[in-house]
């Protein structure tokens, strides 16, 4: 089993949508047995919210099920669960590098690097910009990118 963990600062918008979306990605590709999805965030703020009604509004367009999500604090058990953690900026990783044991920060990596034209690029919060149909789009770029290369490294 390979466990993949998508984090952002909130788990309200980003790694929600792609969570729902690698969900997606794995279930199409009929490998729902093989690989394990989760999100979560570098922050308490949020935790217990359901997903930002941006965020819910995008996935529900594009029929993703998002009616079991809310926002949790990263803990020491998903450092152990996770094979990939998938950040969204460049701040998450630096959190989560605060955060990790040291065995586990090679797990970190930020979502775009998949991607050699984007390497280094955040995805911007859409808290901030409101452009969720944008993530949505961005995270649709790399995501398959990742399932190539879970697939790959099994």
């Amino acid at each position: 089993m390979t466990n993949v963990l998508f984090v952002c600062l909130g788990n309200i918008c980003r790694s929600p949508m792609a969570e729902a979306i690698f969900k997606d990605l794995v279930l199409k590709a009929g490998l729902q047995d093989q690989i394990q999805v989760d999100s979560c965030a570098t922050s308490s703020e949020e935790d217990g919210h359901k997903p930002h009604p941006g965020a819910r509004k995008v996935m529900a367009a594009h029929g993703l099920d998002y009616s079991y999500m809310h926002s949790r604090p990263i803990t020491r058990q998903d450092f152990d669960w996770a094979d990939y953690i998938i950040t969204m900026d460049s701040q998450n990783v630096f959190n989560l590098n605060q955060m990790a044991p040291a065995q586990d920060r090679s797990k970190i990596q930020l979502c775009l690097d998949i991607l050699p034209d984007k390497r280094g690029q955040d995805i911007p919060d859409p808290w901030y910009t409101h452009r969720f149909e944008y993530t949505y789009q961005v995270l649709c770029s790399a995501l398959p990118a990742w399932l190539d290369k879970i697939k790959s490294a099994r």
